[in-house]
This record gives C-alpha cells, structure tokens and sequence, in this order.
C-alpha cells in the first residue's frame, strides 16, 4: 500500500484485493501511518483496487468514525457497485474513475480565465479546465448549470467530468454550435442581431428569481475572499473592503460574472450559456461591472490576453461591449454614457482586487501590482463615491 503524507493530508493507494485474507494487515499499516503522523485529511485513491469484501469496507466505516467526511476517488464501475449495494455510497464520498479522453487533433474553440473549449465530435465539446481548478469547483459547477437550466436559464448540463491528459474537464452535448464571440467574428453584418440576442440573455438572466440557497451569494463569496488577501493588505485596507461589500445591493436573481461571447454558444439560432463557475445570487451591475472589466477595460490595458480569452480581436471587442451596455441600460447620449462607464470603471477596480483572490497563478503574480495601484491608488481614495454609485443601482 502507498502513502503520501503533504500538507497535513494523507493519500492512501489501495491496490488488488482487500478481503478476509489481508484487510487485517491494511488496516494495521494504516493505522501505523496515522498514529506517526499529524493528518487532518484524507484522500483514498481506488484506481488499482479490483475487489473489496465486507471485512475491508469495515476498514473505511473505522476510518469514518476518526476523520468523519473523507473521499474515496477514481473507483471502477464494480467496486462502486459493491460500495452503492453495502449503502456506503449514502455515507462517504465515493467517486467513480473518470474516463480519459484525448483533444489532440481537436478544434479549439473558445480559450477563458478557466480554461479552454474543444469540438471532439459533431455532438460534444469538452471544457478543459486549467490545472488549479479543484474537482470540487468542477461539480459545483455541473450543480449549477442544472440549477440554472431547470429555472428557465439557456444553459447546457454536462454528460460527465473526464481527465485529458493532466487536466480535468467536463463534456457537453452541443450540436452545430459554436461560441457567439466567433459568429460575430465571423458574420459582422450581423452584428446589430447578435448584440440584441446577447442583451435579451442577459435580461433573462437578470429577470429570474431563484429560490435563497440555490447559488451562492454575491455577498457571502466576496466575503469569503477577503482572509485570502490578508497576505497583501493591510486591516485597515480589508476594513474598506468589508465596508463596500455591505453596499452593495441584495437580489435574489442569477448574476453569472463571466458573461463574455467566449462562454455563450450560438447554437440553431438561440444563445445558450456553457460556464457557470461563479454564478451567484446578486444584482446585475456585477453583470455590467464583469462586461466592462472583460471588454472594454482589458482590451484597452492588455489586448494580447483579451483575444486571446475572447477570441476577437481587441478593436471589435470593445465594440460589442460598449454596443451591449448602451442597449442594455438604454442610453444613448454619449456623455451619459461615458459618465455611466466612469461608475463602472471605479466598481471595476473593486471586483479586481477581489478578482486576485480566486486561487489562479495568474492572480497570484498581478496581486501586489493590482493592490497597489487599484486598491490603495482607486478604491480608498473614492471609497465613498464607489459607496454611492452602488447605493444608485
């Protein structure tokens, strides 16, 4: 048996059988590992183990009883089966063995914050995800867009997390699709059309009541953020933050975060919405605020990495969103527009500092920079004018 002891969590490798013959000897060398060690976790990896008795799940229920919830991962279709009969599966977190799939030859045809998008057949894509991002995330995700589909929202439910290559990623079923940032790309004539559609989508989106408890809250995710830039921030900066939070408004409608053309399909005519990673419960400047940050200020501040997430060009990008805020909010005067962008630019510094709190490595290395100039440079300086315009909406 293979061990692996990091960070206070312990992975097992069970391997074979284990039954009446041996589960007496795994059960004293696991017990040898725990007691010489400071574990507040475990993680049991299945992937080699072909058959469980009784006598060894009884092993599991002792392990259950020190540690409570632990997972038991990468199992096969038979040991699940014996695990689901013996009712294990309603106590422990059990996971079949993903099937691993290979994109190698297959089209790209979206690249976001998360990861990428790849055409596998005339039916299916596969969202690969990048490597920071936890299975769990993954399954909240998947959680989502069932949540999201069965309240009305034009979302798509995945078929099943699989492994490509070192990373994870979750199929869908979408038939003669392809991402409404490439239509526009492709067909500029339409471009009026489009932006409509995409407008409607969002109003969909922001129209929905949802039940408390079925998406995160805005609130509760941002506060959720704030320990994590303790390591940046002084108390007094966290303490504005905090502050600001509390300003912004209440809702119990879906707030989607990322709604860029890179995560809505175009598909037979009707727009369909493919990453729900941080959807919550808000209000729909987070919406506004997420558009500006991704289409119009990035591509102004760093055009290379807004084509590339996506997938037009910088100069068409910053179109299609200052085409979608107008019509969205309904102005039309350029310099109540152009006030209106200025709100949404000092709410953009907010959501960036938080932003360098979501666990990417690409996060990690622009925080010092961003906190620097954006939170002690923007936000603090206006913080009471940032208070107000949350208070206007």
């Amino acid at each position: 048996m293979k061990t692996k002891l990091k960070k206070n969590i312990l992975a097992v490798w069970l391997e074979g059988r284990v039954d009446t013959n041996n589960y007496q000897q795994v059960d004293n060398e696991l017990q040898e590992v725990l007691a010489g060690s400071e574990v507040s976790s475990l993680i049991i990896n299945a992937e080699d183990l072909n058959y469980i008795s009784s006598a060894g799940i009884r092993i599991l229920v002792k392990l259950r009883k020190q540690f409570g919830d632990y997972k038991i991962i990468n199992v096969s279709d038979d040991v699940y089966d014996i695990f689901q009969v013996t009712g294990m599966t309603e106590v422990l977190d059990i996971r079949k063995k993903l099937r691993s799939i290979s994109i190698d030859g297959c089209e790209k045809i979206a690249e976001g914050m998360n990861g990428e998008v790849y055409r596998i057949d005339e039916d299916k894509i596969v969202k690969v995800y990048k490597s920071w991002i936890s299975m769990d995330s993954i399954e909240k995700e998947r959680t989502y867009a069932r949540t999201a589909f069965v309240n009305g929202i034009p979302s798509v439910i995945a078929y099943d997390t699989v492994k490509c290559g070192d990373n994870l990623g979750v199929v869908f079923e979408l038939i003669n699709s392809d991402t409404l940032a490439n239509v526009i790309k492709n067909d500029p004539e339409n471009l009026d059309n489009y932006v409509d559609q995409y407008v409607e989508l969002a109003r969909n989106l922001h129209s929905t009541h949802v039940p408390v408890g079925s998406f995160p809250d805005i609130h509760d995710l941002l506060y959720s953020r704030l320990p994590k830039l303790e390591r940046w921030c002084t108390p007094s900066e966290l303490s504005v933050l905090e502050s600001i939070i509390e300003f912004i408004p209440y809702g119990d409608t879906i707030t989607h975060n990322y709604l860029t053309p890179s995560n809505i399909m175009f598909q037979d005519g009707e727009l369909v919405i493919i990453d729900m990673h941080e959807v919550t419960m808000g209000p729909p400047i987070c919406d506004l605020v997420s558009i500006y940050k991704d289409m119009i200020a990035a591509p102004k501040q760093i055009p290379q990495v807004a084509e590339e997430n996506i997938g037009m060009p910088a100069d068409l990008i910053t179109k299609v969103g200052n085409m979608f805020l107008s019509r969205y909010t309904g102005i039309t005067e350029e310099l109540t527009f152009q006030n209106y962008l200025s709100q949404l630019n000092l709410i953009y510094t907010v959501d960036a500092c938080f932003t360098v709190a979501n666990g990417s490595e690409e996060a990690e290395e622009l925080a010092p920079a961003i906190i620097n100039q954006l939170l002690r440079g923007v936000v603090i300086p206006n913080e009471q004018a940032i208070k107000q315009i949350y208070n206007g909406f």
